[in-house]
């Protein structure tokens, strides 16, 4: 199962244009070759359809996306689309990608797309984020597994700082990297205390096929982002049953919930409700819902409480995990939009060329 939580909204669709014959039959030594040369020209097209200026150091005589800028402008001219600060956006991670080899989905990652996935604070920092160029805090798209490419369910928005921090380490580099600064002589490490690293950790877990065993004793110390494709069952009904209590109504959702279990099950389940419950009461007298999302994942750091959630995950299979989280969204019992992603999970991805466009 790969689930993906997101508010449901409209999506922009872009449209896909073929390349002049000039291009297509121009003479190229390798595929690889063939291929940077039509995406950039069509990076280029698209900067002329909204009406943009690719940045001037791509603006020279033998860049296919300058070939592509300047038919673009002459086919539209002023009949451009409107734009806007996430249409720049796209387009900027798209040059990104295609200067670097790496992979971009374009089918799915629209401007809307991206707009989705905005917040104000960084998940890793806490910090508020900005759109000063070059800051600390400036907000960034970060690809949360590094051996994929810019695919949809790959995507968070994190602070600058927590970008480079993170670099390419995998889950369990960042998850070390925290138990190390929890055991000094160091505390920080790349801006981070051990606190970010663990969250660090566990965003990237999402994204990571987790053994059912281990992804089971993992605390939810940051809850998924908007559009995040969840790999592990288990950390999706996690995630599931924390954000029950960020709105009215969860005592009577979290009883249904535990009506949808087998008998020993349900019993383990109990348990950890009565040790969730006290310590998230106080998002009850919260009003700013980024207040109440922290109050949800700090109360993962109780170990009783995280205890008992291991009980109870442990009773079940990576199967039944599924099918609790599935049946829960078909009850109207998750407060979120669930989908499904089946086989076509990291459509997409690259994850075979390690998240490039070719294998080098």
């Amino acid at each position: 199962m790969v689930a993906t939580v997101q508010r449901s909204t409209h999506d922009i669709t872009v449209q896909q244009l073929a390349l002049p014959m000039a291009i297509e039959d121009a003479d190229s030594s390798t595929p690889a070759v063939a291929s940077h040369e039509r995406l950039g020209f069509e990076l280029g097209w698209d900067y002329a359809h909204h009406g943009l200026t690719p940045p001037v150091d791509q603006l020279f005589r033998q860049s296919p996306l300058q070939h592509g800028w300047q038919l673009g402008r002459a086919t539209f001219g002023s009949r451009t689309l409107r734009t806007h600060r996430h249409t720049q956006l796209w387009l900027s991670l798209r040059l990104h990608a295609w200067q670097r080899g790496r992979q971009f989905e374009t089918l799915l990652v629209t401007p809307n797309y991206l707009q989705q996935l905005d917040t104000t604070h960084c998940p890793i920092s806490r910090l508020p984020l900005t759109d000063t160029a070059q800051d600390p805090q400036q907000r960034t798209v970060d690809r949360v597994r590094d051996d994929a490419g810019y695919a949809a369910g790959n995507l968070a928005v994190i602070s600058r700082a927590a970008n480079a921090a993170k670099a390419d380490r995998n889950w369990q580099q960042a998850w070390a990297m925290a138990q190390s600064l929890r055991q000094g002589p160091m505390t920080v490490a790349g801006g981070l205390q051990a606190d970010g690293w663990e969250r660090m950790a566990v965003l990237a877990s999402f994204v990571t096929e987790v053994p059912h065993d281990l992804a089971a004793q993992l605390p939810m110390v940051v809850l998924p982002p908007n559009r995040l494709r969840l790999f592990n069952p288990i950390q999706a009904l996690q995630a599931l049953v924390t954000r029950q209590l960020a709105t009215p109504g969860w005592s009577q959702r979290l009883t249904r919930l535990e009506a949808l279990l087998s008998d020993d099950a349900r019993a383990d389940f109990s348990r950890f409700v009565l040790a969730l419950v006290p310590r998230v009461l106080q998002c009850q007298s919260l009003s700013d819902p980024m207040a109440i999302r922290w109050a949800l994942e700090d109360a993962w750091r109780c170990p009783l409480l995280q205890k008992r959630w291991t009980r109870f995950a442990l009773r079940l299979n990576p199967q039944q995990a599924e099918q609790l989280v599935q049946r829960a969204a078909h009850k109207r019992l998750s407060t979120v939009r669930v989908q499904s992603h089946g086989i076509a999970a990291t459509e997409g991805w690259a994850l075979e060329r390690q998240g490039y466009r070719e294998v080098a």
